[in-house]
């Protein structure tokens, strides 16, 4: 009994801890700082589509309206999600480990048309997120669309980061074209953001990393991870890096139609899928490659 306490306190542990590393992101008053003590993201994928699901504690050193910035290898269908699934998850897996434990033991050991730049291809305010997918062609479009998106939402001389644009550049030369600009109102105060689903087509598990390598500090980042099968090819970043805090759990078809039926079928309503926790950190100018699987 002892030993399964233990087990559970690590996964609780694992829903209030810090996280940030998904988007870059540009305050609309030059020199401010962003802080985002708090992510959540679970990341549902079957193999040629994805789901993501984040939610964010967001805060700044002053007032500011912020855009923040996510590439994706793909267009995207984008919903508000539902931040409960964050919660429904980690149950799950504190329950599972639990019972494994004490199952253990009580038996003992053992190519496009080209296309003007910026074009949008969706648009919608969603609680306090004012978001669009932008559909980009060079680095040059890229730029251009987001001073005059910055111009336009009010902010006054808007500039990018300089740091930005070759990462951006990177992102362009290997193949992606959609880019999901999120303007929110921050303050001093961290609020925590309404959870926002993407869905979009990809032949990898992804999750963007070096997109934050414009901005200083370290990082934690805590990811729920939910596939039919593991996964053991990681052509991103190293898989040395992950941290893997507790052994994958199995979820019935059942567990997972409870937990999201929107990812039940997006897995094609598999009668088990795998559950576990990927933990990464460090300096953020570290991540010089996204998270890729399969």
């Amino acid at each position: 009994m002892k030993r399964a306490l233990c087990f559970s306190s690590i996964i609780i542990a694992l829903a209030v801890s810090t996280a940030c590393a998904d988007r870059g992101s540009i305050p609309f008053k030059p020199g401010v700082e962003i802080f985002e003590p708090n992510q959540r993201a679970l990341i549902a994928w079957n193999g040629e589509e994805e789901i993501l699901l984040l939610s964010t504690d967001l805060a700044a050193s002053e007032s500011t309206m912020v855009l923040e910035v996510l590439p994706l290898p793909s267009e995207p269908v984008v919903k508000k999600g539902d931040v409960e699934v964050f919660a429904k998850a980690t149950a799950l897996i504190n329950r599972k480990l639990v019972e494994k434990v004490k199952t253990r033991d009580a038996k003992g050991p053992g190519e496009e048309d080209e296309k003007p730049a910026g074009e949008v291809t969706f648009h919608e305010k969603i609680g306090s997120h004012d978001i669009s997918v932008t559909h980009v062609l060079d680095e040059t479009g890229f730029v251009a669309w987001v001073v005059e998106y910055l111009d336009s939402a009010g902010a006054e001389n808007p500039t990018i980061p300089e740091s930005l644009k070759p990462v951006v550049q990177e992102y362009l030369v290997e193949g992606f074209r959609y880019f999901v600009f999120d303007v929110v109102s921050l303050c001093e105060e961290p609020r925590t953001s309404e959870a926002i689903q993407y869905r979009f087509e990809t032949d990898h598990l992804y999750y963007p990393l070096k997109i934050t390598r414009t901005e200083t500090g370290s990082t934690k980042i805590d990811l729920l991870v939910l596939t039919p099968h593991l996964l053991n090819v990681f052509p991103g970043i190293s898989y040395k890096r992950i941290a893997l805090p507790h052994e994958p759990v199995t979820l019935t078809g059942i567990e997972l139609w409870g937990l999201n039926r929107e990812m039940y079928e997006l897995l094609g309503k598999p009668k088990e899928s795998k559950l576990r926790i990927w933990k990464l950190g460090g300096e953020l100018a570290s991540f010089d490659k996204d998270l890729l699987a399969k």
